[in-house]
C-alpha cells in the first residue's frame, strides 16, 4: 500500500517535504483490530507538530493521521460490533489501558497508557490502517467522508471545549484563533446557544472574514480587545501570548479554556508580563484540556449528525500531504485540510 511516512523530525520552513511516499505492506488486523480502507484523513496541527518535534511519535518510521473515515475491510481475532463494509472513523484515541482511575471515571484522555492514533501506532496517511476495534466509530448514514473527517479530532477536542467551558445560553464567547477546530466551535455554538454572541479573535483577515461569514458578532486581531468583556474564551493557538490577551478580555469569574497539545517556547518570555491584578484576579479560571475520550467523538459525531454540522475542507491528494502541512505552519486558509485517498 501507499502512505506518507515520517521518519525523523524536521523545521518544515527549511524542509518542505518531511513525509515521504512509499510503498509499505499493507497492515494485518491483530486480536480485537479491523483493518480500514482510509477514504479521507484529515491533516491536523498535531501532525504538524510531530513533524518539527513539539509532540514525539514514540518510534520511527510512523504514518501520521488520526482524523480518519474508512470502510472496514477485515477483522481480526476479537474483533467487535463492525462488519466488513461498514463506514467508520478513527480519532486521536486510539487506545488506553481500561483499568486506571482515570479510565473507571470516565476521564481515559488522562490515562498514563493512552495511545495516540498517528503518534503511537501507524494512523491514517495511508491507503489502509489496523486499528482497535474498541476505539473506532461508527459514521452515521448520509455524512461526507472527507466533510467527516475533520470532526474526528478537530471537531471533537471542540466539543470537549465547550463541554469543559460551562457555557450558559447568553454568555459571550471568545475564540482565539480560527482554524479547523474554532471554525466547527462556531457552529457548535450557533445551534446549541443561539443566544450568545461570539467574538473571534484570528491573525488574518480572511479568517476573520470567515468568522463573520459563520456567524460571529464580532472578530478582530489577537491582541484587540473585545467590545465587552466575556464569560467564557477557548483558545486554539500554538502559542503564550494570546493566553495573557485572553485573560484580559475575560470577565471576573469567567473561564479560560486552552485546547492546544502544545505551545510553542518560541514566545515564552510573553509570561513574564503576567500581572496578577489585570490577568488572574477576581477568580479568573484557566482549564487546559488534554486529548479526548470515545465519548466526546461518539457524542460530537451524534451531535454534528443530527445539526448537520460538517467541516469546510480543502481537499489534498494523499501525495500532497506535505503541502497541506506546510500551509498549516504558515497559517492562514479557511477551515480544515483533508486527504482524500479514496473513492467509497
Amino acid at each position: 500500500m501507499k502512505a506518507m511516512v515520517l521518519k525523523g523530525t524536521y523545521d518544515l520552513l527549511e524542509k518542505n517535504i518531511p513525509l515521504e511516499l512509499l510503498e509499505i505492506p499493507t497492515p494485518k488486523p491483530a486480536e480485537r483490530e479491523v483493518l480500514i480502507r482510509v477514504l479521507a484523513c484529515g491533516v491536523c496541527h498535531t501532525d504538524m507538530d510531530e513533524v518539527e518535534g513539539r509532540v514525539m511519535p514514540c518510534s520511527f518510521p510512523i504514518v501520521p493521521g488520526h482524523q480518519v473515515v474508512g470502510i472496514v475491510e477485515e477483522s481480526g481475532p476479537g474483533a467487535k460490533n463492525f462488519n466488513a463494509g461498514d463506514m467508520v472513523g478513527v480519532g486521536w484515541i486510539g487506545g488506553a489501558c481500561g483499568e486506571c482511575e482515570h479510565c473507571g471515571s470516565g476521564r481515559e484522555n488522562l490515562c498514563g497508557n493512552f495511545i495516540a492514533t498517528g503518534r503511537d501506532r501507524d494512523g491514517g496517511f495511508a491507503e489502509f490502517m489496523a486499528a482497535d476495534s474498541g476505539f473506532i466509530h461508527p459514521i452515521p448514514q448520509g455524512m461526507d467522508p472527507v466533510k467527516t473527517a475533520p470532526l474526528l479530532c478537530a471537531g471533537a477536542i471542540g466539543y470537549r471545549c465547550v463541554e469543559l467551558s460551562g457555557i450558559i445560553d447568553g454568555d459571550t464567547v471568545g475564540l482565539v484563533g480560527f482554524g479547523a477546530s474554532a471554525h466547527l466551535v462556531i457552529k457548535l455554538l450557533r445551534n446549541l446557544y443561539p443566544l450568545s454572541e461570539v467574538f473571534v479573535f484570528a491573525r488574518g483577515e480572511r479568517e476573520r472574514e470567515f468568522a463573520i461569514d459563520l456567524g460571529a458578532s464580532w472578530s478582530g486581531g489577537i491582541e484587540e480587545r473585545a467590545p465587552e468583556q466575556l464569560c467564557t474564551i477557548i483558545d486554539t493557538t500554538p502559542v503564550w501570548k494570546p493566553v495573557l490577551h485572553s485573560l484580559e478580555n475575560l470577565a471576573p469569574g469567567g473561564r479560560l479554556v486552552i485546547n492546544a497539545i502544545s505551545k510553542e517556547s518560541s514566545d515564552i518570555d510573553s509570561l513574564l508580563s503576567l500581572d496578577y491584578q489585570s490577568h488572574l484576579w477576581l477568580e479568573k479560571e484557566i482549564k487546559s484540556v488534554a486529548n479526548v475520550t470515545r465519548k466526546d467523538i461518539s457524542s460530537f459525531l451524534s451531535v454534528a449528525s443530527t445539526l448537520e454540522i460538517e467541516a469546510e475542507v480543502t481537499e489534498y491528494e494523499l501525495k500532497e500531504a506535505n503541502t497541506a502541512l506546510l500551509e498549516i505552519r504558515k497559517g492562514g486558509g479557511r477551515g480544515a485540510k483533508v486527504l482524500k485517498i479514496a473513492k467509497r
